[in-house]
């Protein structure tokens, strides 16, 4: 009797690997496939986020030339500045009236800054206008809760006097200080990367 016992543990003990074997092979053979993600659908239609987002790339072209210590070429960024935020149609927002007329005053500031820049040489007294709208922008980023990038609030602790701090908007996470720039009389270059990172929008997810 204990031969065929014997035998028919054997038999199972085959089966048994060979159904292993098996299923191991069609899972290589046909792979699970990742789930597709969902696509994320903009809250602001794409007239809008287009427009919104010409004006934040005239923004960082300013900044640059902040960076650079260029004021002919901030005058010239700030006029382009000026011309693209005019442009953006804040009545496809949607959003109630208070919200779009809360961004349509932000908006005028941003204008009325640039314009206050193009009008003078002084680079010192652009960066004051500079930092007014720049916070004016930052503040309408969250109005319109733009959400194609994430913004950066970053700040700088001596803007002003060695003492005087300010803020700027950047699409990175990297300090490039355009309060003290490359070419500042002090300290040249030295602190192109001081500041800090204190907020940062995202509204992608949301």
């Amino acid at each position: 009797m204990k031969k065929p016992v014997v035998l028919i543990l054997i038999l199972v003990v085959i089966a048994v690997g060979a159904y292993f074997v098996l299923s191991k092979r069609n899972a290589n053979e046909n792979p699970e496939q990742p789930k597709q993600q969902a696509l994320l659908v903009s809250k602001n239609d794409e007239t809008f986020n287009k427009a919104f987002a010409a004006s934040l790339e005239k923004y960082y072209v300013l900044k640059d030339a902040f960076v650079e210590w260029d004021s002919t070429k901030a005058g010239k960024a700030a006029g382009d500045l000026a011309a693209s935020v005019s442009q953006i149609p804040f009545g496809s927002l949607k959003s109630d009236t208070t919200i779009i007329s809360t961004a349509k005053n932000f908006a005028d500031g941003i204008v009325s800054e640039s314009k206050a820049i193009q009008g003078t040489p002084e680079i010192t007294e652009q960066r004051h206008s500079f930092y007014t709208l720049s916070e004016d922008f930052y503040n309408l980023v969250r109005t319109v809760r733009y959400d194609q990038a994430v913004i950066y609030h970053v700040n700088c602790p001596m803007a002003f006097n060695d003492e005087q701090e300010a803020f700027w908007i950047s699409n990175t996470k990297d300090v490039v200080n355009p309060y003290l720039g490359k070419k500042h009389p002090k300290y040249k270059s030295g602190m192109i990367n001081c500041g800090e990172v204190k907020d940062s929008i995202d509204f992608r997810h949301k």
